[in-house]
């Protein structure tokens, strides 16, 4: 029993522990490094590039003179509807059935 040497059960030692942080430490920082690369690179090349135009909300028909005329309500509805679908966040369907709704034809 004198010249046994004490098992440790398969666990690693602490210069074993302190070598496996240093592993998971250096490639999360090469992993976080590579991802945050990736990003500027991808808003430097959105800066770059030219905007892309927004589609213009189809025109709507002249009113007619038998038609009565809009109140303020339902133009300021038209201009929210027309920038909503100026910014791509309604559907052409969707515009034109909102529209319709507020013009009530």
């Amino acid at each position: 029993m004198i010249g046994r040497r004490l098992s440790r059960g398969g666990r690693p030692g602490l210069i074993g522990a302190a070598a496996r942080t240093a592993v998971v430490a250096g490639t999360a920082t090469a992993v976080s490094g590579r991802v945050a690369a990736r990003q500027q690179g991808r808003a430097a090349a959105e800066e770059a590039a030219p905007p892309q135009p927004a589609a213009a909300p189809p025109a709507a028909p002249a009113p007619d003179a038998a038609s009565p005329a809009l109140d303020a309500e339902a133009l300021s509805t038209l201009e929210r509807l027309g920038n909503l679908y100026g910014q791509g966040l309604l559907s052409e369907a969707e515009f034109a059935a909102a529209k319709q709704r507020v013009l009530g034809t």
